[in-house]
């Protein structure tokens, strides 16, 4: 019998957001037990979130590091803001595929010209 918290294995390189999103469902219903609560979730984004703006002040900023306080790892935050929200979609019913796409459109359409003509950004 396999171990029924094995995690299938796929190229470390390969992960789309719908593969990210199936495995992150495995992950909670085999490791994690269940899904937290929406509001639960939602407050360990905004943890997260501010655990990568901690990291942006000391290292893109002004803010300074406490003495013997390491700046900590940007990619690894990032990915557990990633984490929750695909677990906010996953619960939610939302593809986040998809969603990102008709954002994307909405954005193109939106902006086509927006950006370019902004003097700010010449």
């Amino acid at each position: 019998m396999t171990d029924p918290t094995a995690m299938e294995t796929r190229p470390r390189d390969d992960l789309s957001i719908r593969a990210a999103q199936e495995e992150i469902d495995r992950w909670i219903r085999t490791i994690g037990v269940r899904y937290f609560d929406e509001m639960t979730n939602l407050a360990q984004l905004v943890e997260e979130v501010g655990e990568v703006a901690r990291i942006l002040s000391r290292t893109c900023g002004e803010q300074s590091s406490k003495p013997g306080e390491s700046p900590g790892d940007l990619g690894d935050e990032l990915a557990d803001v990633l984490f929750v929200t695909i677990c906010l979609a996953n619960q939610s019913g939302i593809d986040l595929t998809e969603a990102l796409r008709k954002n994307l459109d909405k954005k193109t359409e939106r902006d086509a010209t927006r950006h370019r003509d902004n003097q700010k950004l010449q």
